[in-house]
């Protein structure tokens, strides 16, 4: 190992979300408004039904 090895990249704690939204924004950039209100409305009804699920789940396990 002489240090100048380029097989291994290192990367910070926030690669994924930056690659993530810039996929979103690629994917959906096109779309009309009304489309994207749609997708992100599900999306985040998922997201916050999965949290309230979450949180109900662990409220009975610690009692």
């Amino acid at each position: 190992m002489d240090g100048n090895d380029t097989d291994q990249v290192l990367a910070s704690k926030w690669d994924l979300p930056f690659v993530l939204f810039h996929m979103a924004r690629v994917a959906f950039g096109g779309l009309p408004l009304w489309t994207k209100a749609i997708t992100i409305g599900l999306l985040g009804s998922v997201i916050l039904w999965s949290a309230i699920t979450w949180h109900r789940e662990r409220g009975r396990r610690v009692r």
